[in-house]
C-alpha cells in the first residue's frame, strides 16, 4: 500500500510503501512487460523476504512515476535507472520500502525500524562529540544511524567510517525537521541538510546532494 508520494526540492520525488502484499499481488501491480522478467528474476531468489522487498521497490517506483522504468545495480550494489532519467536511492526495513528520485541531483534515503538494538551499537557509529538527547535516546541514536546511512549512499565514496568520517551537528529530535551534517572523508568536507521524520515504528531520513549534471 502506497502511504506517501511527495514532490521535494526541484525535480525530486519521494515515496514510501508498506510491505504488506504477497508476491503474486505485487507481480500483478507491475507493468505487463515487466512481469515476465520479474518472475524469472525472483525464481532465482531463495529468500521469500528478499523477493517481497525486491518486488515492492519496483511496484513503488511504478506507482511514483507511472512509467515503465527498470532498476539496475552497479557492482557495489548501488541502484540506478537504466534510462538514467532520475538518480535513485532505495531503502527498506521490516515493514516499509522507500525511494527517493531526483532528475539532476545525487540522493540518499534510509528508513529504519525503531528498536533498542541501536543502543548496543551506538559507540561504533556515534562519536563522543555528537549530542544525544538522553530523554529520547533510542530515537536520537537511530536518527544518527539513519542519517549516516543516507550520507553513505549520497557520497559514493569507499571505505567510509561512520564514526570518524560522518558528523551530525547537535539537534533535538522532533516529529519531523531538518538537521545539519558534514563529512571529513574528502578534501571538500561537504555539508548536508538531512530531512527526517519520526513515526511510531520507523524513522526516515533523506538528503539531496550535488547536481550530477556538472560531474
Amino acid at each position: 500500500m502506497l502511504i506517501r508520494k511527495a514532490y521535494i526540492d526541484e525535480g525530486g520525488l519521494i515515496g514510501i510503501r508498506k510491505i504488506n502484499d504477497n508476491a503474486d499481488t505485487l507481480l500483478n501491480l507491475l507493468p505487463p512487460n515487466q512481469q515476465i522478467e520479474a518472475e524469472k528474476h525472483i525464481s532465482k531468489m531463495r529468500s521469500e523476504r528478499r523477493i517481497i522487498e525486491w518486488l515492492t521497490t519496483r511496484v513503488l517506483l511504478f506507482e511514483l512515476l507511472h512509467e515503465d522504468k527498470i532498476i539496475g545495480n552497479l557492482p557495489d550494489g548501488k541502484p540506478f535507472l537504466l534510462d538514467k532519467s532520475y538518480n535513485i536511492s532505495i531503502s527498506h526495513t521490516r515493514n516499509y520500502a522507500a525511494i527517493l528520485l531526483h532528475k539532476h541531483a545525487s540522493v540518499g534515503i534510509d528508513v529504519e525500524t525503531v528498536s533498542g538494538r541501536v543502543s548496543r551499537l551506538a559507540d561504533k557509529f556515534i562519536s563522543p562529540d555528537e549530542y544525544i538527547d538522553s530523554s529520547r535516546k533510542i530515537i536520537h541514536q537511530l536518527l544518527h544511524w539513519s542519517a549516516k546511512e543516507t550520507l553513505f549512499k549520497l557520497m559514493e565514496e569507499n571505505e567510509i567510517d561512520f564514526k570518524e568520517h560522518l558528523h551530525i551537528q547537535p539537534f533535538t529530535p522532533q516529529q519531523k525537521g531538518i538537521f545539519q551534517a558534514f563529512e571529513s572523508k574528502t578534501g571538500q568536507q561537504q555539508a548536508f541538510q538531512i530531512h527526517y521524520e519520526v513515526f511510531p515504528d520507523v524513522v526516515l531520513t533523506w538528503a539531496v546532494g550535488n547536481d550530477t549534471r556538472s560531474l
